[in-house]
């Protein structure tokens, strides 16, 4: 393997990244990386193993042979994981497949391996057919019951929540029994929700069908990205097949720009509904000049039509992705949105004219805040802070040689300069929902904050360890730092972090510790690889390979993979205590170690100083309602954690709802970008409060370290 596995030793490379499988981006007219996959009465596209299906697969078996950091073989092991993850894709709770049926696809389940390899991509189709078969004959069950049973909501039952609880159906009675509890299960959400039970069950009725119909338009990239990404990341989680539509919204997400009318869109039983509008974006500005015709969340997309006399397409029912591409275009052109109010009333026409979309929500902001120091002396602390949601980088604007392409490091040093132009006195790095991003990102950005050095060292599959630099002398900002980390800060903020941890730069603050994520993943474009060494204009749309060919170590050797960075001051949170790490993922790579490199430490960090803010930390919590909340939270969440199914009985089940639904809440609170306030950088709430104490102590110890040091 070694002479023909290609040699990455260039990694700041604008297409090497950190990726982490807790990543999403919304369909921002927009787009959405995620397939809206959902049922049929007939077979999808054209027939199985139709170039470039065939074409793509044989590429895809070829790539993970050549550059993946195992170098393990394209085997029967990796056909059987590959096999169970296909079919759990399709039916993770075991409602739609029979015994039956996967009985006759197990004569397959050695066999992929080889059939990737060729180019026989058969499997695929035949699984895929069947369910859409399945789900046709589930939906007529879910009329059935609807219409004719009588549900006992006083009978104490239970329905399985976990798929690897229970076997497929043996039969079909056995099959409907299980959409019987599925359905009633259904009915007790929705009357949770208020409804009453006949509109509960309308709307049942409604969610399957359009679930039905919207399966009917999988297309054949969709289905082929999700069966490659079953044989992908049967190797590692982050290994996946992006199909051309995932590649492209994933270049939106780097570049933080579109050209749409500036929209977030969410498919809510089969029908098209805004969830947010942008800001100064297109749809924002026409709202402003034409207050009849604005835009707002909880509009229904009912039709859309191109410039301004095209034919108004009917889109209720139609897959999102489809959708967003048909309201996406080039700047200056014209589209218009046939919408309902809050999705009631008649359908009203708005001509929208598009424009470029800068993805503002995921980009580097900050806000400083001047918090008085309650010591009796009137002064005040002003305190920088900076949420960075990812360590995002234009591709596509860094390989044509742009000289101002988009990228974090230069937005983080802006606020830098900034902040210290306004005489700020500590700066808090936010990483919450940081999940990583471009690796060249995370070098350059931690050099902001350090003086030179050793920021991460690499290691291939041939055990080549090469440590990378800031190489930019002096930093950018030496004064007190608080990294604020979450278990969903990952992969590019597990480097920065790490750094800041063993240069002794800054505290951690936060989970108990973050994702564990610590591969390096690469982009490769599959026309691009096509083509190798022709540096084509305009490659074929393939899609591309997300492959792991790398691991990462901090300076000290220690592999952030699988266990993270620890915090240096912990504070309670649900997330510390969810199953969201990369150890929770299926078919990790190992932790292991490396050699220390040589760097500067600082004593920033020093022990002395991170107990007493744990101290004066605890000491605060206990008079905290916030944090008291939140222990009460984590207490309910954990008795409840492993709980596999949910209760049947009416007054049981209300009862473990109204405690879900403030968890569930909370949990949103963590991972959304919307604020109720979209100037506010973060929210201040219990939380904040407490970095923001911990901030000010911080700046005290460090002060009285140094006069003690300087006497």
């Amino acid at each position: 393997m070694a002479n023909v596995r290609r040699k990455w030793t260039h990694l700041r490379h604008p297409a090497i990244f950190l990726f982490t499988a807790l990543a999403t981006f919304a369909a921002l007219v927009g787009a959405s990386l995620v397939p809206q996959v959902a049922p049929a009465q007939a077979p999808i596209g054209p027939p199985a193993n139709a170039l470039p299906e065939r074409h793509i697969s044989r590429m895809v078996s070829r790539l993970l042979l050549r550059d993946h950091l195992s170098s393990a073989p394209l085997d029967d092991t990796i056909s059987e994981r590959a096999f169970d993850k296909f079919l759990k894709f399709w039916d993770p709770l075991k409602l739609y497949f029979t015994q039956q049926d996967v009985n006759e696809f197990s004569a397959n389940r050695k066999l992929l391996d080889d059939q990737v390899r060729s180019g026989n991509t058969e499997f695929a189709h035949k699984v895929f057919d069947r369910f859409v078969k399945r789900t046709v004959e589930r939906v007529q069950t879910v009329d059935d019951l609807l219409a004719n049973h009588e549900f006992n909501f006083e009978e104490d039952e239970v329905f399985i929540t976990d798929g690897d609880k229970v076997s497929y159906p043996a039969n079909a009675a056995e099959a409907t029994d299980r959409w019987r509890k599925r359905i009633k299960y259904d009915l007790l959400t929705q009357m949770a929700d208020d409804k009453t039970l006949e509109e509960a069950k309308e709307r049942i009725r409604k969610r399957y069908h359009s679930y039905a119909r919207r399966i009917s338009q999988t297309s054949e990239d969709e289905l082929l990205e999700v069966y490659l990404t079953s044989i992908t990341s049967s190797y590692d989680p982050h290994t996946t097949y992006m199909s051309p539509g995932t590649l492209e919204n994933f270049n939106i997400q780097m570049r933080l720009n579109l050209e749409g009318i500036g929209a977030a869109l969410q498919s809510e039983d089969g029908l098209c509904k805004v969830s947010k509008v942008i800001p100064g974006g297109a749809a924002d500005k026409h709202g402003k000049k034409n207050p009849e015709e604005k835009l707002e969340p909880e509009d229904i997309i009912v039709s859309v039509g191109q410039g301004t006399d095209g034919e108004m397409v009917d889109v209720v029912d139609m897959k999102l992705n489809d959708v967003v591409d048909m309201i996406r275009g080039k700047a200056n052109t014209i589209v218009r949105l046939g919408v309902k109010k809050k999705g009631k009333g008649e359908t009203k026409i708005y001509n929208i004219t598009r424009a470029k979309v800068e993805l503002t929500d995921s980009e580097a902001r900050g806000e400083i805040i001047d918090q008085p120091l309650n010591d009796g002396s009137g002064k005040s602390l002003k305190i920088g802070w900076i949420d960075l949601p990812s360590f995002y980088m234009d591709m596509e604007g860094a390989r044509a040689g742009k000289p101002n392409f988009k990228r974090s490091t230069i937005d983080v040093a802006k606020l830098l300069l900034e902040f210290r132009e306004k005489g700020v006195q500590a700066v808090v790095l936010d990483l919450r929902r940081n999940g990583g991003g471009s690796l060249t990102e995370a070098i350059d950005l931690t050099g902001l904050f350090i003086d030179r050095g050793p920021v991460v060292q690499v290691k291939d599959a041939e055990n080549q360890v090469n440590a990378y630099e800031d190489v930019n002398k002096s930093m950018l900002w030496d004064g007190p730092l608080v990294v604020l980390t979450s278990k969903m800060s990952a992969s590019a903020s597990e480097i920065l972090a790490g750094a800041i941890q063993d240069y002794g730069r800054g505290i951690i603050v936060g989970d108990k510790q973050t994702h564990g994520k610590g591969t390096v993943q690469t982009l490769l474009d599959l026309g691009r690889e096509e083509l190798m060494g022709a540096n084509p204009v305009n490659p074929p749309s393939l899609g591309a390979l997300k492959i792991t060919l790398q691991k990462f170590y901090r300076p000290s050797g220690k592999s952030t993979q699988l266990k993270g960075v620890e915090a240096d001051v912990p504070l309670p949170s649900l997330t510390t205590n969810m199953d969201i790490a990369e150890g929770d993922l299926d078919y990790p790579v190992p932790f292991d170690t490396v050699k220390t490199t040589e760097f500067p430490i600082a004593n920033a960090n020093a022990a002395p100083i991170v107990a007493e803010l744990n101290r004066l930390s605890g000491k605060r919590r206990e008079s905290s309602d916030g944090f008291a909340k939140m222990d009460k939270m984590i207490t309910t969440y954990l008795e409840q954690k492993d709980k596999k199914q949910v209760d049947l009985n009416k007054e049981k089940f209300m009862a473990e709802y109204e405690a879900l639904s403030e968890r569930e809440k909370e949990i949103e609170s963590l991972v959304s970008e919307d604020k109720e306030d979209p100037n506010e950088v973060v929210e201040h709430d219990y939380y904040f409060d407490e970095v923001i104490d911990i901030t000010k102590d911080y700046v005290r110890l460090l002060e009285q370290q140094k006069v003690a040091l300087n006497n």
